[in-house]
């Protein structure tokens, strides 16, 4: 009987997933970020399989932004291969209520500015 194939992509109990987010362009950002969660969050494109609930811990860089944002949080979101209107998959990351969480929100609605009022579709609305 052969071993059954290992899990890859899942974190270890315990240990959060650690993803990296660069975004480049302000269209891109508005794109990925979700207001309409508690305290904020982004939308991360993966093709790992991950629960909601699972902790995250995401690196993002923000456009022209040098500064590397380390941001702890859980999924909130899940947006499976195949779904309806050709949306990427991947999952949404909701910002923690720490200091970092909230940095983060005020610096990616600093940067959108005007945009979050617009109707464009996003990846997850």
């Amino acid at each position: 009987m052969a071993d059954a194939p290992i899990a890859t992509g899942s974190p270890a109990v315990g240990r959060p997933s650690v993803l990296s987010l660069p975004i480049k362009e302000k269209s891109a950002l508005y794109a990925a970020y979700m207001p309409f969660l508690a305290n904020g969050g982004i939308f991360v494109p993966s093709t790992k399989p991950y629960k909601i609930g699972d902790e995250i811990y995401l690196i993002l860089t923000l456009m022209d932004d040098p500064t590397k944002y380390p941001i702890a949080g859980k999924i909130a979101w899940i947006t499976p291969a195949g779904a309806n209107n050709n949306k990427a998959q991947g999952i949404g990351v909701q910002f923690s209520a720490d200091e970092s969480g909230v940095r983060i929100k005020q610096r990616i609605e600093e940067l959108l500015g005007a945009a979050l009022g617009s109707s464009r579709a996003t990846h997850t609305l």
